[in-house]
C-alpha cells in the first residue's frame, strides 16, 4: 500500500500530466506539499523551478504545447494565446513572431520581457480552450492581427489559408468586421477580396461556398468613403 509521500507524488503527477509536466506553488500546496517541502524538492532537483511560483518535473517529455502551458500558469490562467502566435497555433501563418503574444484583461499587472502582452476584454466566444491553456478563435485572431502592424500580404495569406482549411468562413469574418474598429475591418475585407480573387484564378467553383454574396471590395470601398467624409 503506498504511503503518504507516494500518494502525494501520485496526485501531483496526475495534475502535472494535464499541464505538460508543469504545476504551480498553489497547486502543489493544495495537493499537500508545504512550502518547506516545495523548497526541499526544488533544492534537491526533484522539481525544476521555471519561474516564480511555477515548477516542472525534470525530464518531462517536450511537447508543442509547453510554452503555452507555462505562460498560462505564469498568468494564473488569465492569459490567452493571441495575435501572431495564435495564427501559428491555428496553422494560418508561417510567421515567427519571436516572442509569445498573449492577451490579458485590464486588471492583470504582471510583466515579462519574454512575452508580448495585449490588453483587452475577451468574450467567451472569442476563446478556444486547449486543456491547460487557451487561444483566441481564428476570427478573433485575424481581427487582432489586422488591427496591428502585420503586413497586409501576411493577413491576406492567413485569410486564404483559413478559408481553404475550413478554419473560418467568409460569412463569419464579414459579420465580425461589423463590430470591429475601422482599420481592422477594412484590412480584413481587403484580405477576403484578395483571397476570393486568388481562389477564382485557381478555378475554384462558386458553389464551394467561399465566393458568394456582397463583395468585400464594395464593402471596403464603402468604408473608405465613409472614413473620408
Amino acid at each position: 500500500m503506498p504511503g503518504p509521500r507516494q500518494d502525494l507524488r501520485r496526485r501531483l503527477t496526475a495534475l502535472a500530466f494535464d499541464q505538460a509536466g508543469y504545476f504551480t506553488t498553489s497547486q502543489a500546496l493544495n495537493v499537500g506539499y508545504s512550502y518547506q517541502a516545495q523548497k526541499y524538492h526544488a533544492d534537491h532537483g526533484n522539481w525544476v523551478r521555471i519561474d516564480r511560483g511555477v515548477y516542472r518535473f525534470p525530464d518531462w517529455p517536450v511537447t508543442s504545447d509547453d510554452a503555452y502551458v507555462r505562460w498560462s500558469l505564469w498568468s494564473g490562467g488569465r492569459a490567452v494565446v493571441s495575435h501572431e502566435t495564435a495564427l501559428s497555433v491555428h496553422g494560418l501563418s508561417d510567421l515567427d513572431p519571436g516572442r509569445l503574444h498573449l492577451t490579458v484583461d485590464p486588471s492583470f499587472h504582471r510583466r515579462d520581457d519574454a512575452v508580448v502582452l495585449h490588453v483587452a476584454e475577451l468574450a467567451d466566444d472569442d476563446i478556444e480552450q486547449r486543456g491547460a491553456w487557451s487561444v483566441t478563435t481564428p476570427v478573433r485572431t485575424l481581427l487582432d492581427v489586422a488591427q496591428g502592424d502585420t503586413a497586409q500580404e501576411h493577413l491576406d495569406r492567413a485569410v486564404l489559408d483559413g478559408l481553404r482549411l475550413g478554419r473560418l468562413s467568409r460569412r463569419a469574418l464579414l459579420l465580425a468586421t461589423d463590430a470591429a474598429p475601422d482599420r481592422a475591418a477594412l484590412r480584413v475585407e481587403r484580405a477576403i477580396a484578395a483571397s476570393e480573387a486568388q481562389l477564382c484564378a485557381q478555378t475554384w467553383p462558386a458553389a464551394s461556398g467561399i465566393a458568394f454574396g456582397t463583395s468585400p471590395l464594395s464593402a471596403a470601398s464603402t468604408r473608405q468613403g465613409s472614413a473620408a467624409t
